[in-house]
């Protein structure tokens, strides 16, 4: 009978620190490395921490203190039954920040992270200094057709509809293929190498952590005619009062760049939009060179 990895199987050694901190009710597992201003990274799905690598080392030798967070219910943070709602993460990424000792943060996310990212702004304006989105597109565009109608021939579409089945995705994560399948389907070339791809296996085999995943991808579809989705929606159709930076890869398969759409002044004061030509969905590993320059060029604008 095989056995689960626990969480110790992704705390991967590097030129970090692995700590974990107390916030909202639960543990959380981060990644940190360097001193200066703080600036927080979160994880796309169907990854972890682990995935931003190449950018802790390097934001921590240009003078930022560097922490990559495990959301609610991956790697190696805890994962309880609930809690798998936006804005319940953005609660959970808001004291992450106070438990670091620190009243503000920069918040980096990709994916699903970057959903989280967007919302930081509206729903935890106290603790966001400003917020880089890397292959996200604002919640609020995410409903409206110009963005939804390049996603009706994708791939992606049809996975969301899966993952909303019971049981059956997260058996295919955890006794399958599918993370590696998500892996190369929405990257673009042959970034992913066998180290790679069974990290994230074992990442998702580790207890509850598929089924956490799950839950935040289920949550964002079911909730859309519900009253928390709507109040959700409503709240994320403010103006961003805080600098971002959006990054997009030319050639992602989860998200095409058309549903991106034009600059929008709503969207960040100032706001900043930047299209990695030959990237796919998975910018930090990807594109690691290109996304670290961008992001350090930004940073460097809020000092």
């Amino acid at each position: 009978m095989r056995t689960a990895p626990d969480a110790s199987a992704v705390l991967m050694d590097g030129p970090w620190q692995h700590r974990f901190v107390a916030a909202n009710g639960a543990r959380f597992h981060v990644a940190e490395a360097g001193e200066g201003p703080l600036v927080l990274l979160l994880h796309g799905f169907p990854q972890m921490w682990w995935a931003w690598r190449a950018q802790i080392p390097a934001l921590a030798r240009a003078g930022y203190r560097v922490a990559a967070m495990d959301l609610r219910g991956s790697g190696a943070s805890d994962k309880p039954p609930q809690g798998y709602d936006v804005p319940t993460l953005t609660r959970d990424v808001a004291g992450v920040i106070r438990s670091l000792g620190v009243g503000e943060a920069v918040v980096v996310g990709h994916g699903l992270g970057g959903t989280v990212a967007w919302s930081m702004p509206t729903l935890r304006p106290a603790v966001t200094r400003a917020v880089a989105v890397l292959g996200a597109v604002h919640p609020a565009r995410m409903h409206t057709a110009a963005a939804a109608r390049p996603l009706l021939l994708r791939s992606t579409s049809r996975h969301l509809a899966f993952f909303q089945l019971p049981w059956f995705p997260e058996r295919r994560l955890t006794r399958g293929d599918l993370a590696t399948r998500l892996l190369r389907e929405w990257g673009a070339g042959s970034w992913l190498t066998p180290d790679a791809a069974a990290t994230y296996r074992t990442a998702m085999q580790v207890p509850f952590a598929a089924h956490s995943s799950m839950e935040t991808l289920r949550w964002l579809v079911r909730s859309t005619p519900r009253v928390d989705g709507q109040r959700y929606l409503a709240a994320m159709r403010s103006a961003i009062e805080v600098p971002v930076l959006q990054v997009h890869g030319g050639a992602d398969r989860c998200l095409p760049s058309a549903t991106v759409g034009s600059a929008t002044a709503d969207h960040g004061r100032p706001f900043r939009l930047e299209i990695v030509p030959e990237a796919g969905h998975f910018l930090p590993e990807e594109a690691a060179e290109a996304t670290t320059s961008l992001l350090l060029d930004w940073l460097a604008t809020l000092d």
